[in-house]
């Protein structure tokens, strides 16, 4: 019971705090909301960056052309061997009969009608193909090498040499979008320690009098710490409002992609509500924190 009283009055005097050097306060809350809308941006850019390369990557396709000649007992050996590759899943292994890809490219283009349509399964030069998606892109060379290695595999294709070349700048982005975001943050983190200081060391007077009447350091701290917590939360509140209308607003404005339906955004729920959590929760860690550092390392508590 002692407890929560002690924590329900520092959580008064620190709202008490914010209201009393409420210029000083709205200086940190107007730099976590400013630091906030960066990092917000950059994390939906990242979320969404990443979202396209798996949409990308998962499009990424083998095709392995199987023998002119080949019957179907042979192509059903091919099969067999095919799904027990370590990183090939039984459901992403398509079949495509000779005829069935001839159909396409007559109903593609007039010429090839005209060539194509006295073809069938015996003297068509076109070969019967299987179309093979990955489960790890990174192992799709690995992976064209042992299907190379089937009996009446005649060609393995899957455009290699710019699909590892895709592979790498994937990486690349990834890695660093993400540091970009731990960039800002720690960024955030420093600003907001240094604008706190300032409001602490304009109130050293009110902590040496706190010291006198015998207040330990926690008993010091702890207002410190729920005034970081506050004005982390209250300089969320703005990217959080920017995050849910602005990018619902983009992903409307766009119908869900950009430039193409190959480029595809987040749907906006529940993405914008996971981003907002993260956005308060970033601003309140950083927030003590940063009370918590100025008051430790400026004032030697």
């Amino acid at each position: 019971m002692k407890a929560f009283r002690i924590f329900k009055r520092n959580l008064r005097d620190s709202l008490k705090s914010i209201f009393r050097n409420f210029s000083l306060s709205l200086a940190s809350i107007s730099c976590i909301t400013i630091t906030l809308i960066v990092v917000a941006v950059s994390i939906i850019l990242s979320l969404n960056v990443n979202n396209f390369t798996k949409i990308v990557e998962k499009d990424v396709t083998i095709v392995a052309f199987l023998d002119v000649d080949i019957n179907e007992d042979e192509i059903d050996e091919v099969y067999d061997q095919i799904i027990t590759l370590d990183n090939i899943e039984k459901k992403n292994v398509v079949f495509k009969d000779k005829m069935e890809i001839t159909k396409d490219m007559m109903a593609s283009s007039s010429e090839l009608r005209s060539v194509m349509e006295d073809y069938t399964r015996e003297n068509s030069p076109i070969q019967d193909t299987y179309q093979i998606k990955v489960t790890d892109i990174n192992l799709i060379h690995k992976t064209a090498e042992e299907l190379n290695n089937i009996e009446h595999i005649d060609v393995v294709k899957y455009g290699e040499g710019m699909v590892e070349q895709l592979v790498t700048v994937f990486d690349t982005i990834r890695k660093g979008t993400v540091g970009i975001v731990i960039a800002l943050i720690i960024v955030t983190a420093f600003l907001i320690a240094n604008t706190i200081k300032i409001t602490i060391m304009s109130r050293k007077r009110e902590i040496e009098i706190m010291r006198l009447v015998g207040a330990s350091n926690i008993n010091i701290k702890l207002p410190f710490i729920f005034e970081g917590l506050f004005l982390g939360i209250f300089g969320s509140i703005i990217p959080i409002i920017i995050t849910i209308y602005g990018y619902s607003a983009l992903y409307n404005h766009f119908d869900g992609k950009i430039f193409s339906d190959f480029i595809k955004l987040i749907a906006p729920t529940p993405f914008v509500y996971f981003i907002s959590i993260l956005l308060v929760a970033i601003g309140i860690i950083v927030g003590m924190f940063g009370s918590s550092r100025a008051v430790k390392k400026y004032l030697k508590i």
